[in-house]
C-alpha cells in the first residue's frame, strides 16, 4: 500500500491545522495532561478517594499485584491519579504515572472510534456489507455442529462493530473452530492484508447477527480503515486521533527513548502463591510492527487513555478538538444487541469491562453498555460504557455522573476482583449526584 513520505505528510497536517483551526504542536503539548482539581470542587471526597490508593497498595503489599496506576476524573478534571508499587518486580522499577502499559483489548474502542470517523465522512452505512471494502470476505461459510458448512449471510459493518459477525479468536482449546483459528496463524500475519487473507479461509461460528461472540472483529475493522482511507492503520490513528488528542504515549511501536517506561508482564503462580514475570515478546513484537492489531496491539498510559475516554464523555470533543459528533457517540454507546442476542439462550453475554459480571449489559459499537445496574451486581449507572484488557487494564465512562476512570495493571488473567472494587471505591467517594 502506497504511503506518503513523512515530511510531506507532516507538512500537510500542519497546513491543515492552520486552515481548519486545529491546534498546533505547541498547543497539543499543553493539552497532554488533563487539568487537576480538588475533589470537593466537583462533588467528590478526597478523603474517600484515598481508599483507592489503600486498595491498590494492599494488593501490592500482599504480593498479589506488582503495581497499578489509577486515574479518576469528574467533569473533565482529574481528582485522583496515583501510581503504587513496581512496574517490574525483578528490577524493582517504581511504577510511575507515565508508565506504559500493554492495553490489549482496550485497543478495541479506539479501533471503533477510528471506524466511526469514516462513518461520519459518509464512507459507509452500518448496514453495508463488509465485502464492499473487503471482497475477500464475500463468500464465507458457517461451521455447523456436525462439521458441515453452509453459506453465510452477508456480514454488515454493524455486525463487525458489535461482535455479532460470527468470527472467533481461537481461545477455546476444544472448540473445533477455535482450533482452526490457532492453526491458521492469523496473529502472526505480516500485515492486515495478510491477516484478512487468513481469516477468509476460516468459517464463521454462527450466522451473522444471531449471537454475540468475542472475536478478531476489531482487527478486521483496522483493515476496513486501511482500505477506505488509503492509509496504514497506525498512520490513520496517529493523524486522526492520537495527535489531535495529545495522546503522545499511545502507539503500536514503542519509540526507543520510551522503552524503559514499559511495565513488565506479570502472572500469578497460585501454587507458589506469588507473582511471576511472564515471558513476553515485548520489544520484538512492538518494534518495526507491520501487523497493526486494532483488537489488542496498542500501548498507552493512564493519562493518554483518560484523554480518549474524556473525549467520549464530552460528546466527541476534547478542548477545541472535535473527533466525533455527540450524536455519533450517543449511537456508539447505545445497546445494539437485539433481545434474542442478549438473552441467556445466546450462550454468551458481553459482560466484560468494568461490569463485574455477565448480566445487565449489552454491547454498543465498541463498548460494553450497562442497561440494568442491579443485574450487574456492582454499583454504577445506566448508560455507563466500558471495556478492559487481557492484562487487567480497565476503563469506564459514566455519562450520568460525568466520571471517567482508567485503571492500569499488567497482570495476565488476574484472579482478583480489582475492577469491581475500583468501581465501588470510586462511587462511594461521590458527595453529589448529578440531578440532585
Amino acid at each position: 500500500m502506497a504511503t506518503t513520505p513523512k515530511i510531506t505528510r507532516c507538512a500537510a497536517l500542519l497546513l491543515a491545522w492552520a486552515l481548519t483551526g486545529l491546534p498546533t504542536a505547541a498547543a497539543l503539548a499543553d493539552l497532554a495532561v488533563l487539568p487537576r482539581v480538588a475533589p470537593e470542587q466537583v462533588g467528590m471526597s478526597g478523603e474517600r478517594l484515598a481508599r483507592l490508593s489503600t486498595l491498590t497498595q494492599r494488593y501490592v503489599d500482599e504480593g498479589k499485584l506488582a503495581g497499578a496506576v489509577v486515574l479518576v476524573a469528574r467533569e473533565g478534571q482529574v481528582v485522583h491519579l496515583d501510581a503504587v508499587g513496581k512496574a517490574d518486580i525483578e528490577q524493582a522499577t517504581p511504577m510511575r504515572e507515565d508508565t506504559l502499559f500493554r492495553i490489549y483489548s482496550m485497543s478495541k474502542p479506539i479501533a471503533a472510534v477510528a471506524t466511526m470517523i469514516l462513518y461520519e465522512e459518509g464512507a459507509f452505512q452500518l448496514r453495508d456489507p463488509i465485502s464492499k471494502f473487503l471482497p475477500e470476505l464475500a463468500e464465507l461459510e458457517v461451521l455447523m455442529e456436525d462439521g458441515s458448512r453452509v453459506p453465510a449471510e452477508p456480514i454488515t459493518m454493524q455486525h463487525l462493530l458489535t461482535h455479532t459477525a460470527g468470527f472467533s479468536y481461537g481461545f477455546s482449546p476444544r472448540d473445533p473452530l477455535d482450533v482452526m483459528y490457532r492453526e491458521s496463524g492469523w496473529s502472526e500475519s505480516v500485515d492486515l492484508d495478510a491477516f484478512i487473507a487468513r481469516v477468509a479461509e476460516l468459517p464463521l461460528k454462527f450466522q451473522p447477527g444471531t449471537r454475540w461472540h468475542y472475536s478478531v472483529a476489531n482487527d478486521i475493522l483496522g483493515a476496513v480503515v486501511e482500505r477506505i482511507s488509503g492509509q496504514r492503520f497506525d498512520e490513520f490513528l496517529t493523524e486522526r486521533l492520537f495527535r489531535p488528542l495529545g495522546m503522545n504515549d499511545t502507539f503500536f511501536d514503542i519509540p526507543a527513548d520510551k522503552r524503559d517506561r514499559l511495565g513488565t508482564h506479570h502472572g500469578y503462580d497460585h501454587e507458589a502463591g506469588r507473582l511471576q514475570i511472564l515471558p513476553t515478546p515485548a520489544y520484538p513484537l512492538w518494534e518495526n510492527t507491520t501487523f497493526f492489531s486494532g483488537g489488542a496491539g496498542l500501548i498507552s498510559t493512564a493519562n493518554d487513555y483518560a484523554r480518549f475516554a474524556e473525549m467520549l464523555r464530552n460528546g466527541g470533543e476534547l478542548g477545541d478538538v472535535r473527533i466525533l459528533s455527540p450524536k455519533t457517540v450517543q449511537l456508539m454507546t447505545m445497546d445494539h444487541l437485539p433481545a434474542a442476542v442478549s438473552a441467556d439462550g445466546s450462550g454468551e453475554r458481553p459482560g466484560l469491562g468494568a461490569l463485574g459480571g455477565f448480566t445487565g449489559a449489552g454491547f454498543g459499537l465498541g463498548f460494553g453498555v450497562v442497561h440494568d445496574v442491579p443485574a450487574t451486581g456492582v454499583i454504577g449507572s445506566v448508560g455507563e460504557y466500558s471495556w478492559g484488557g487481557a492484562a487487567g487494564t480497565i476503563f469506564w465512562v459514566d455519562p450520568v455522573e460525568d466520571i471517567v476512570v482508567v485503571g492500569m495493571i499488567q497482570l495476565m488473567q488476574s484472579p482478583w476482583p480489582l475492577r469491581s472494587e475500583l468501581k465501588v471505591l470510586t462511587y462511594q467517594a461521590l458527595t453529589r449526584l448529578n440531578g440532585d
